[in-house]
């Protein structure tokens, strides 16, 4: 997997699965270069036989940038306490990553992450239900996890993804299994507890089976761009920031996806869109206009792995990372 993150002084974060587990680049120079490849794993953390893989990367208002990574400890019988979301922090100007360290110290897995412009980091998982815990101090420490709604019945196989909207609500989407109709769902949460959820697929889906797959949201000034797939197709919707589907509501996209594969989806301050998908080894895109339609035919280059990210820069152009 890849993920990609552009900080508030505009640098280019990239956190990816490589030769020897997950690894991190910067690029100042908007993608020309990158630094020398940092590996994320700290030497203590590496366990014969155990594998670290990459899930999700947020970069605070502070540039620290946060990763969240799951690893085959069930594959290896290790405790199940093991079993857990693995997370690591990079200080701006470090040289090494932090320790690497278990937050919830339970068997889990479809991990996010989100930093807020105000120092708040939030991690997210599924474990049977959907959980979330909170840092208030840059990731130093973090709130118990805790259930986000005893009414969500999430798909056990497939993941969450959060950002933090233009109003400071946290906004995660995931997908339903009840009844086997395989929806995707967003919940807005404010700092209170408050909430809000609410179905924004509206192609129905009814299997018997989790299909495995990955989904993604982004803020925007005024809201919110997310794409997901169903049935195999990718479709994305923009929605406001109390998380209504703005018109032309869901729309599909020539992408296809395979099983846990990436997603991404992004806004430029213009409003055109860019949805991003990979399947069989090749990275696909498709620009969209203000009003959701086409901007000229969809891309595609060849790119290994079942990665896919992107970054929008600061002239407003997309940066894509096979």
């Amino acid at each position: 997997m890849m993920k990609a993150e552009r900080g508030a002084d505009g640098a280019i974060h990239l956190f990816f699965d490589a030769d020897g587990g997950p690894h991190y680049v910067k690029s100042t120079d908007d993608g020309a270069t990158f630094s020398a490849p940092l590996s994320v794993v700290d030497d203590a953390a590496r366990k014969p036989g155990l594998e670290y893989t990459t899930w999700d990367m947020a970069v605070g208002q502070d540039g620290r940038v946060h990763v969240v990574m799951g690893t085959n400890a069930w594959k290896l019988k290790l405790p199940q306490e093991q079993w857990g979301l693995q997370y690591a922090t990079l200080a701006p100007g470090a040289k090494t990553f932090s320790p690497i360290r278990n937050l919830n110290h339970k068997p889990s897995e479809g991990y996010s992450l989100a930093a807020s412009g105000s120092g708040a980091v939030t991690a997210s998982f599924l474990s049977g239900k959907v959980y979330t815990m909170t840092s208030r101090d840059g990731g130093q420490s973090f709130s118990p996890y805790a259930e986000v709604n005893p009414l969500i019945d999430p798909c056990k196989c497939c993941t969450t993804s959060t950002t933090y909207g233009p109003d400071g609500r946290l906004a995660l989407i995931y997908r339903e299994e009840t009844n086997n109709e395989r929806d995707i769902y967003l919940v807005l949460a404010d700092r209170n507890g408050r909430q809000k959820r609410t179905r924004i697929s509206t192609t129905s889906w009814q299997l018997q089976a989790c299909p495995m797959t990955y989904f993604t949201i982004r803020g925007t000034p005024a809201g919110y761009v997310t794409a997901w797939p169903t049935k195999g197709q990718i479709y994305f919707a923009r929605l406001n920031k109390d998380g209504a589907v703005l018109p032309p509501g869901e729309i599909p996209t020539p992408g296809r996806n395979g099983m846990r594969t990436g997603v991404v989806a992004l806004s430029a301050p213009d409003g055109v869109s860019l949805v991003a998908w990979k399947n069989q080894d090749v990275l696909g895109w498709q620009l969209y206009d203000v009003a959701g339609s086409p901007l000229g035919k969809p891309g595609s280059v060849p790119s290994r792995g079942s990665g896919a990210a992107a970054v929008v820069l600061g002239d407003g152009r997309f940066a894509v990372f096979p």
